[in-house]
């Protein structure tokens, strides 16, 4: 097919593609989202089709104003709507035990779903307009860093899908922090963004980061949230992450290493590198996600076909990057 880049005064047809069961990308908050009919299965089955996703791997709902949960979600509970009120509309997907209507490729076989409210405002007109909860995982050929411009998209899946629309460059750069709950006093991280664990604190006794976040999972092993499970967000290099603090130790290794096509990704304080290829991706963890996959867009484009990166912290949205990090590399680390 012909993939139309639609501009953002296009979002009606958009919204016709979606209700008529057609894939539409579209921007948000957090990255670009592939986005069919949730109640739809056919369209979402698409999904996995035109992104080559495994059908195990859940996708998240997106609704365009509080009172939609009700058509996804079978039960409420009251930390989600003290949640809700506090970060929605925003990077914050719930997973929450689904409603009959949402068909089971959508959930990835779960009784249970995540559902989000973003805070793009073409994101929730398109919603709005298409009259349906549209699920989205990143509009991404799988496993590719997730796209955070039209062009990123265009990339990936020209030829693929209906359209795209085209608004920007993503403000956040990594996907929405999912959280679902053991009981109304906790809460399970089931994968972090750049809303952290610190920012949950206040709403619950306890909250917890899943260990899936940290190291890979059994392959056999049930997922409740996309990016769990398999190896995601690399570009064709191979990315090593390098845990240190000192700077000129890992300088000394990735010299020590370095061929024609080597790059480092750095911190944007660090010194300039002699002899070694490099980019900059911001000194915090909010500066971090907003540029990880840009810069792993551009370093493709380069040629690079190895990169050591600095890694960043483990805390606060830092997580939310080195969680990124950890699985483009494979949960491969060298520690200096």
């Amino acid at each position: 097919m012909k993939t139309k880049l639609l501009t953002q005064n296009e979002i009606e047809i958009a919204a016709r593609l979606i209700a008529g069961g057609e894939l539409v990308a579209f921007p948000t908050e957090t990255v670009y989202g592939l986005g069919a009919d949730a109640m739809n299965a056919d369209a979402v089955r698409a999904i996995f089709t035109a992104k080559g996703r495994p059908a195990d791997n859940p996708l998240i709902v997106h609704i365009s104003d509080f009172d939609m949960i009700y058509q996804v979600a079978r039960e409420v509970p009251e930390i989600a709507v003290r949640l809700a009120k506090a970060f929605w509309a925003g990077p914050l997907t719930m997973v929450l035990p689904k409603r009959s209507e949402i068909p089971s490729v959508t959930s990835g076989g779960l009784d249970t779903v995540g559902i989000r409210m973003p805070s793009h405002p073409i994101a929730r007109e398109l919603i709005r307009l298409s009259g349906c909860p549209i699920a989205a995982p990143s509009a991404n050929r799988s496993g590719k860093p997730s796209p955070t411009t039209a062009k990123h998209v265009m990339d990936d899946m020209n030829g693929r899908i209906s359209a795209v629309i085209d608004g920007g460059l993503c403000e956040v750069g990594v996907e929405s922090t999912v959280i679902c709950f053991d009981d109304e006093k906790t809460i399970h991280i089931l994968r972090p963004g750049i809303i952290s664990q610190e920012d949950l604190q206040p709403f619950a006794e306890y909250v917890y980061v899943d260990k899936a976040v940290y190291s890979q999972i059994a392959p056999d092993a049930k997922v409740a949230s996309p990016g769990m499970k398999y190896k995601h967000y690399a570009p064709k290099a191979k990315i090593i992450p390098i845990e240190t603090d000192d700077f000129s130790k890992f300088m000394d290794y990735v010299q020590s290493h370095a061929n024609v096509n080597t790059w480092c990704l750095l911190f944007d304080s660090d010194p300039e590198p002699e002899n070694v290829s490099f980019m900059r991706y911001g000194d915090n963890g909010r500066e971090q996600a907003h540029f990880l996959f840009l810069r792993f867009r551009e370093l493709d484009e380069h040629g690079a076909d190895t990169v050591y990166v600095r890694c960043p912290r483990k805390d606060g949205t830092s997580l939310s990057v080195y969680n990124r990090l950890m699985r483009a590399a494979g949960f491969e680390v060298i520690t200096i």
